[in-house]
């Protein structure tokens, strides 16, 4: 089935006036931001008791794919929402964590004294409502090793991995001097895409909601930070900036990474700017049929007195991880006027092979093991550019309509014969995703809102490599949230 695509003249204008509609905004921005509220999801504050607040999100509803795979019970959006390589059929159920991610968390905010200083900390589980498990992309993955993308369920991999916390932090936060946390958090990106996405990072509804590779600045997995310290300020209820840094708990840069940011706030117009580098980043996936039959020539020595048998790794959680280098740059904004939110963005991500690489047998985020990893698969840099733009319409007070487009641009990084190339006869030539959608959000009560939508997304030229079934898909979706 050939694919639905703008023509190019329409694509290159709407890129132009994402990037003119970013440039327009800095332009008379006024430094200043507040920071980290990202959209709907704010806690409510009614179940707070000496300083700790209980709150939670319930997302659950019907979703029909024209071309999809079979829903998974683990992965956090459940179906894919964006055409795959192993969308072959139609497929219709109950989809988890369509507008929000469900979530049972408590959050803590204890002054010190009279000093102005306060203690700060979360905990929240992530969970799969029409499942009841525990959120985990990476096990979706493990369950599709040896399968071909004719018999393979949704598969996608996410920096939630079945950890038993998907934030876990403490810090001190003060007014004047910002707030410093440690553990386990959202990176700067991450937070920036939840406030400037049209659709407050949706995965039923946003390319960059359902995708976490942009909010983890080139790969998913570093959209959440384990062991990271992360600290934010606000000056003058005007300029803001952030400062990240995850080190690898060992000696070298493998695995280090950091995020600096800065902002403004000024008469409804907000601009932040963001710069991510991360080494040795993972895209993990599923082993092929070939990889699980030599996973038995695999194993590790375990070092012990007297010698034990070395340990060989399993299939039910033993995954292929490709390795790199990834840098990236964007700027994001948003313009509210009366009744509208105007929305605009855009990022470009830099992949090189590691330079630092990872040897098979490394343990990767929720105790999954790399049996298999790539650190060449970037012999001449790969480059994204990703843009959206979109509104937020407020019809009446509890009612919002949201438009929006989101894509980006793969240039092409083929060598060879392939060099340059502009076609579907390889994944590295020069390519584009498309995605547009539209939805309602329905505010009931304070705590209860109803939602309806829809987002096509479309494939061309090298990002449509192995693409063999559909390079397009319709995801109509209703659905309910409950938070408190």
């Amino acid at each position: 089935m050939k694919a639905i695509s703008m023509p190019l003249l329409g694509r290159h204008f709407a890129r132009a006036a994402v990037w003119a509609g970013l440039a327009a905004l800095s332009a008379v921005a006024v430094p200043a931001l507040a920071q980290n509220k990202t959209g709907p999801d704010v806690p409510d504050q009614s179940l707070s008791w000496n300083g700790i607040t209980l709150y939670g999100v319930i997302d659950i509803g019907l979703q029909y794919e024209t071309h999809g795979a079979p829903f998974s019970d683990y992965h956090p959006a459940g179906s894919a929402n964006i055409v795959q390589k192993n969308s072959r059929q139609s497929v219709f159920g109950a989809t988890p964590n369509n507008m929000g991610q469900s979530r049972i968390g408590l959050q803590a905010l204890e002054p010190i004294g009279d000093s102005g200083w306060a203690f700060v900390g979360k905990i929240e589980t992530f969970f799969n409502p029409q499942s009841g498990n525990i959120s985990d992309a990476n096990k979706s993955l493990a369950q599709n090793n040896g399968k071909t993308p004719a018999t393979s369920g949704t598969n996608l991999d996410s920096s939630v991995a079945g950890q038993a916390f998907q934030s876990s932090y403490a810090g001190i936060s003060n007014k004047l001097f910002g707030t410093l946390t440690f553990g386990r958090q959202l990176t700067l990106v991450a937070d920036g895409i939840n406030k400037y996405d049209p659709n407050y990072g949706s995965q039923a509804f946003s390319l960059i909601g359902m995708s976490g590779t942009y909010a983890g600045g080139g790969d998913t997995e570093d959209k959440r930070l384990d062991g990271s310290l992360k600290y934010t300020a606000t000056y003058a209820d005007l300029v803001h900036f952030g400062l990240m840094y995850k080190p690898n708990g060992s000696n070298g840069a493998a695995n280090t990474a950091y995020q600096a940011q800065i902002g403004a706030e000024f008469a409804g117009l907000s601009v932040d700017g963001y710069y991510a580098k991360a080494r040795s980043a993972i895209s993990a996936a599923s082993l092929s049929a070939a990889q699980v039959e030599g996973l038995s020539t695999l194993c590790n020595p375990v070092a012990t007195t007297p010698p034990t048998a070395p340990q060989c790794y399993s299939v039910s959680n033993s995954l292929a991880g490709t390795i790199s280098d990834n840098s990236s740059y964007s700027l994001m904004a948003l313009y509210k006027i009366g009744v509208f939110k105007l929305f605009a963005g855009g990022e470009n991500i830099k992949y090189q092979n590691p330079s630092s690489p990872i040897a098979p047998g490394f343990l990767d985020i929720g105790g999954y093991v790399l049996a298999y990893t790539n650190n060449d698969a970037y012999a001449h840099p790969k480059i994204l550019n990703v843009y959206w733009a979109g509104v937020r319409y407020t019809v009446v007070p509890n009612l919002d309509l949201t438009a929006a487009y989101y894509g980006y641009h793969q240039s092409s990084y083929a060598t060879g014969a392939n060099a340059g190339c502009s076609t579907n006869v390889n994944g590295a030539c020069s390519g584009n995703f498309e995605a547009f959608s539209f939805d309602a959000d329905w505010q009931i009560t304070r705590r209860f809102d109803a939602y309806a939508g829809i987002m096509y997304s479309g494939v061309t030229n090298g990002v449509a490599n192995g693409y063999d079934f559909n390079t397009t898909n319709l995801n109509p979706t209703i659905g309910v949230r409950f938070k408190f």
